[in-house]
């Protein structure tokens, strides 16, 4: 630094007066050494005060939830995350089924998963939790890419879409009023929908607290295209 260039300086000019120099001129140099010396002071503190330190946190950036958020919104991925719990759970098969649902009319009806065709180490929960992971994307060819995590196996699928516009997305959510479920009945369990348009906004919510059955949402609200996720826990 330039301060301890100038201090160097100095030194030498106090041995040149224990040579013979004149005190009037080592008083003179002593008087520079101090200022610098206090100049020297007062930098020092602004300039460490001034400085930011800066560190990586690469390592455990795939750990947090706000890093898998940012991420999810950048490629406009949906999550959905669902647990069900029953002391009478664990004994019993499972069978997830899709309604594809186009201008109000279900043009397919197909299981994705039915574990009374599984062998029997997959055929029942065998835990009194159950819990279902499902990620999904809207792709550029205009398809529903999803991926389901069971708790000992997954399954992908990919359904036929469409695009209205870029601020209206498909949004996947867990069907309203599936708090409470019964043993060996069908229940609504997600739903994978486009808004209802109506004027300039955009609305979901409001169609899923409108008490209309799901599967007429299409001829209701003119909801162009979503799929209904149903499920059923079965006594083996």
């Amino acid at each position: 630094m330039v301060q301890y260039s100038d201090f160097d300086r100095v030194m030498e000019a106090e041995n040149h007066f224990k040579n013979g120099a004149s005190l009037k001129s080592h008083t003179s140099r002593g008087y520079v050494i101090h200022s610098i010396t206090a100049l020297f002071v007062l930098f020092v503190p602004f300039t460490l005060w001034g400085q930011m330190k800066v560190t990586s946190e690469r390592s455990d950036v795939f750990s947090t939830q706000e890093t898998l958020l940012d991420f999810f919104q950048l490629e406009d991925i949906e999550y959905e995350k669902l647990v069900i719990t029953s002391k009478d759970l664990e004994n019993k098969t499972f069978k997830l089924s899709v309604k594809e649902i186009w201008d109000g009319e279900i043009t397919k009806d197909s299981a994705i998963v039915d574990t009374k065709m599984f062998p029997d180490f997959l055929k029942t929960v065998g835990d009194t939790i159950f819990t279902l992971r499902v990620i999904s994307k809207f792709t550029d060819d205009h398809k529903l890419k999803m991926f389901f995590r069971f708790p000992r196996f997954s399954t992908k699928r990919e359904f036929d879409a469409t695009f209205l516009d870029e601020w209206s997305p498909y949004s996947l959510r867990k069907a309203v009023g599936t708090d409470l479920v019964e043993f060996d009945k069908n229940f609504y369990l997600m739903v994978y929908m486009l808004p209802y348009v109506n004027d300039n906004s955009r609305q979901y919510c409001a169609v899923e607290n409108s008490g209309e059955d799901i599967e007429n949402w299409g001829k209701k609200f003119g909801i162009k295209h979503y799929l209904v996720f149903e499920m059923i826990f079965e006594t083996l």
